[in-house]
């Protein structure tokens, strides 16, 4: 018979149960990501934010298309600038309507996938046909109005904004719909799953764009009633107020209405095109850089493993059995491992330089072309003002960098135009530029300053002797002068604290740190009664738990250091020793693999950084392995203390059942007819307590 009292405890406890186990299954897919080419992860993650970024983006083009004529007449003598609108043709107006339909449609539609409220094998067909008919359809009204439709004899013709706004849509809709479908035939492939997991800072810089989007042409409308200009002439203003360039006189508020409103109008766009920066330093520059830095740390791997095969160094890969040296080098297994976890490190160290400097080629050359083709581009467009290409390039260097003088701006349609999609591009390149910056070039400068002032003007707190130690500690890989870190950095570009700030940091909130001071308090207590009643397996087990309590409490102080807290091999040692792993025993040690298994495959080898298999049983791994804790996304100290935390936990519960097995034990004893005794726990055991009835 059911009870109805427990259907809800029922349900919870199952949601609860499900609900743990998607939890596993996306940390599994997050480590499996890092094995997968990074080709894949663009696909499966940066291509969807793209679609989901540029696909509102080309929408808001596809609005300024549909809201004026596409062509004006220019009498004699007259420009473009100021020529006299010929009305659009009703089948112009209606297919150009169509195609900004299917185009939301499609962005709904993709929108709804990502936030899980329409499935993939349903909104996807629906978002790349939608996109791919839109951009058609705008495609052959460019081809129309260029060519087809006549206007009155004797005068010249030319484009409005809103022509160049259709042709820009009409290029971002095929773009994002081919992105989409690369996504799709990557998870028809099967190398990721049929459904988008975004990150919150994903989601947040979606929203972000789009919101930034809607105050932007909410405003141009506002200041086209206002200030009587032409919508589209309304919206460059708005988007070169809100990106603070600031372009010349010729589009300023007069009216004291329009000169008020810019106030709140102004700070607003400025606030939201900051939370842009910060999302997409968030996401870009942190989720990327791990996701590439881990790719780059994986192919150099590989090439030391290979490279080492190849020499005499293989020696140093191949665990020693029982620990005894067996090559003739005089290295027990503990050296051996400390050499591999040495050689780890330099592998991470060269990837992670390798990983800015590209980074910073690839934003420079990204930022460069944005230049240089941006100012080919208003060359060509500005022909009535006479540009030459350097006045061009000096008007787009002032614009990218938002100086604005003013003594430069575009006048024509296509001009105009260009400028609100291409100071837009300029936003995240820039940040992204800067940022990639403050870890190579802006990092040299400030070194280079801090040395020649301490050997001049401005002597450090170190000496002069200990900046040249610490250099040539950096220049020897740590051979000269490695008694750790000798200086303390200074602050960085944004301003993070270089060093280990541990004491501002609390990961597990205050809770946390004193659940875990009372458990060690309680354990320590617990070891020394074993102690007084001659216990000593139950001293050294209290003590054990209690040493684990007390690293984790240290290590939860290390999880929000910037940068990353960094163990050193004896600190490794430590903490694996109270795993219950030995550096010194080669029995859980194994020789690297070269090439760790695809996602096509099944097994333990597909996650990094994971010596232990699903059911808490160590597995052979190698420092430079990829089950090495050096390896994967999970920083050294969150792995540690989950390790340490897991250690614990099992302990606790092996604890907990010995004793209950003792007790049950104690139960069963039989007992003598007559005798009223009771039990006691004593030196021995459970030992009887009380006097046979007389």
């Amino acid at each position: 018979m059911n009870d109805p009292g427990l259907d809800a405890p029922i349900n919870d406890g199952a949601k609860g149960v499900e609900q743990e186990h998607e939890e596993e299954e996306e940390e599994m897919q997050e480590e499996q990501a890092f094995l997968n080419p990074s080709r894949w992860w663009f696909a499966s993650t940066a291509f969807p934010l793209l679609a989901g970024t540029f696909g509102p983006m080309a929408s808001a083009f596809s609005i300024c298309a549909l809201v004026e004529n596409w062509r004006v007449s220019i009498p004699p003598g007259g420009t473009e600038e100021h020529g006299i609108d010929q009305k659009d043709p009703q089948w112009l107006i209606a297919v150009n309507a169509v195609s900004l339909t299917f185009a939301l449609i499609s962005n709904l539609a993709l929108l709804m996938n990502m936030a899980r409220r329409l499935s993939f094998s349903i909104a996807q067909p629906i978002t790349i046909i939608g996109w791919y008919l839109a951009s058609i359809m705008l495609i052959g009204l460019v081809i129309a109005a260029t060519y087809d439709l006549p206007l009155p004899s004797g005068e010249d013709r030319a484009l409005t904004q809103a022509f160049y706004y259709a042709v820009m849509a009409a290029a971002l809709y095929f773009m994002v719909s081919t992105l989409m479908v690369i996504t799709v035939y990557g998870a028809h492939k099967g190398h990721y799953p049929k459904e988008f997991k975004l990150t919150m800072s994903q989601r947040t810089l979606m929203l972000q764009t789009i919101s930034f989007l809607v105050y932007l042409l909410g405003g141009a409308a506002v200041y086209h009633r206002i200030e009587s200009w032409k919508f589209l002439d309304a919206v460059y203003w708005a988007d070169f107020t809100l990106l603070t360039v600031g372009i010349g006189d010729d589009y300023t508020p007069k009216s004291h209405l329009g000169r008020g409103l810019l106030f709140p109008y102004a700070i607003g766009g400025i606030v939201i095109i900051g939370l842009v920066i910060g999302s997409i330093r968030s996401l870009v520059l942190e989720r990327g850089k791990k996701k590439v830095g881990a790719r780059m740390v994986e192919k150099q791997r590989e090439s030391v493993i290979k490279r080492m095969r190849k020499t005499d160094g293989n020696f140093k890969l191949n665990p020693l059995s029982k620990g005894r040296d067996l090559t003739g080098n005089g290295t027990s297994e503990r050296e051996r491992r400390e050499e591999e976890f040495n050689l780890m490190r330099q592998v991470q160290n060269q990837a992670t330089k390798k990983q800015q400097w590209m980074s910073l080629f690839i934003s420079g050359g990204a930022w460069f072309t944005l230049w240089f083709i941006g100012a080919v581009v208003f060359w060509k467009a500005e022909v009535n003002q006479g540009w030459s290409y350097f006045e061009s390039l000096y008007f787009s260097y002032t614009s990218l960098l938002t100086i604005g003088y003013g003594d430069f701006q575009p006048e024509s349609n296509s001009g105009k135009a260009f400028f609100v999609f291409w100071s837009l591009l300029a936003v995240p390149t820039l940040t992204i530029l800067i940022s990639n910056m403050g870890d190579t070039v802006v990092k040299g400068i400030r070194d280079l300053t801090l040395y020649l002032g301490e050997i001049t003007v401005l002597p450090g707190e170190y000496g002069t002797m200990m900046r040249i130690k610490a250099g040539a500690s950096k220049l020897t890989a740590g051979k000269l002068f490695a008694e750790g870190n000798l200086m303390e950095e200074p602050p960085g570009l944004w301003g993070e604290k270089a060093g280990q700030d541990s004491e501002k940091q609390d990961h597990g909130g205050i809770t946390s740190d004193r659940f875990a001071g009372v458990l060690e308090q309680d354990e320590l207590d617990e070891a020394k009664m074993a102690r007084d009643r001659g216990d000593k397996l139950g001293e050294d087990i209290h003590l054990w738990h209690f040493m684990l309590c007390k690293e984790i409490r240290n290590i939860m102080k290390h999880l929000n250091d910037s940068p990353p807290r960094k163990y050193s091999y004896e600190e490794w040692a430590w903490f694996l020793k109270l795993m219950g792993e030995d550096e010194a025993s080669s029995t859980f040690h194994r020789a690297p693999h070269i090439h760790a298994r695809t996602a096509g495959e099944t097994g333990p080898e597909l996650q990094n950084g994971q010596t232990q298999d699903s059911d808490g049983n160590v597995r052979q791994w190698s420092w430079i392995g990829n089950r090495s804790p050096l390896m994967g996304e999970t920083e050294e100290a969150e792995w540690v203390l989950e390790r340490l935390t897991q250690t614990l936990e099992t302990k606790l519960k092996e604890q907990r059942t010995s004793q209950k097995r003792a007790s049950v034990d104690v139960e069963k004893t039989p007992m003598s007819r007559g005798s009223s005794k009771t039990l006691e726990e004593g030196p021995n055991g459970a030992v009887e307590k009380g006097a046979s009835s007389q």
